[in-house]
């Protein structure tokens, strides 16, 4: 087994070193381990500072593109670099290096294709109540979403087998979190969870700038991640709930005019039943066409992932 160790990293100068310094490189089960850096367009030193620390690989963007996309981009990365397991850090020190074979030990025994680092947020007195509330409720929504049962869903410490990382599509532009969870759940993709550390922060999340700009963002993510897996199901509940609500408001109307032969004075809310009606059709219609939508999407990941395992056995 081949290891990639994958470090997002955005102005990390004062952490990063540490980070790839303590990275094992040599653990049970792994011949080779490597250490790859998707600096994402940073203005301080963090490239330098990765290069002395012993990173065997540095990848720059020319401009800061988000979490998300370095994420995405260190997949391809790595997998090009002929990984066969794939671990995510983040760069700013609060997670523990020396805790990766624990990490992977799922995967090498073949029990796992992707394996969370549970941070065990209850127990952690450095995160405040607000971030540990906002925490829950994600997991909460994505375990109701994805059918899974896991108790961080935020985490960034995790490890990927080669066939979950070929599997895996991230289009959100800021966050991966959530999206690759819901997209595993609906992959059948095993997923298994180990206690880790979890370090306290020095200074501001490069990430999350408010708590409020992150739940909006995140809860969009999840939303929209949702709506490419089930289309159908979602736009047909949203439609029939809108043509209820249509048809309860016509049931009076029905009963004034079998009663008088008049429509009047109802006149506006018979206005009101015909376009709930028709727009409760119409949303119906719409999740018959973004299911159409989905079978092509899906076509196209079964295209990517014999494209991006083409690419890995050429290596």
């Amino acid at each position: 087994m081949k290891l990639v160790v994958m470090i997002p990293a955005y102005n990390e100068e004062g952490t990063i070193g540490d980070v790839i310094r303590g990275i094992p490189r040599k653990i049970d089960g792994v011949r080779e381990v490597k250490v790859l850096v998707i600096e994402d367009g940073s203005t301080d030193r963090t490239v330098e500072v990765a290069k002395d620390a012993g990173a065997d690989r540095i990848v720059s963007q020319r401009q800061r593109m988000g979490l998300a996309r370095a994420f995405d981009k260190g997949l391809d990365v790595a997998l090009e670099m002929g990984a066969d397991i794939i671990v995510n850090i983040d760069a700013d020190g609060q997670y523990d290096p020396r805790e990766i074979p624990k990490l992977i030990q799922p995967i090498l025994n073949g029990e796992a294709d992707i394996v969370l680092g549970n941070r065990q947020i209850d127990k952690l007195t450095h995160m405040s109540l607000s971030r540990k509330i906002g925490n829950k409720i994600a997991t909460f929504v994505t375990n109701k979403l994805s059918g899974l049962n896991i108790s961080d869903a935020q985490t960034g410490f995790r490890a990927f087998s080669r066939r979950a990382a070929l599997m895996l599509n991230v289009l959100s532009d800021y966050t991966y979190t959530q999206e690759t969870l819901i997209q595993a759940a609906y992959k059948k993709l095993r997923i298994v969870e180990v206690p880790i550390e979890f370090r306290e922060r020095k200074g501001k999340s490069r990430l999350i700038s408010s708590l409020l700009s992150y739940a909006k963002r995140s809860g969009l993510t999840i939303l929209l991640t949702y709506l490419n897996y089930k289309p159908l199901k979602t736009f047909s509940i949203i439609g029939l709930a809108i043509l209820t609500i249509g048809l309860l408001l016509g049931f009076r109307v029905l009963v004034h005019f079998y009663k008088t032969g008049m429509i009047t004075p109802y006149i506006p809310t018979t206005i009101l039943v015909v376009m709930l009606v028709i727009v409760g059709f119409q949303v119906i219609l719409i999740g018959l066409f973004a299911s159409m939508v989905k079978s092509n999407r899906e076509l196209i990941e079964k295209i990517l992932y014999k494209i991006k395992g083409m690419g890995e056995s050429s290596q």
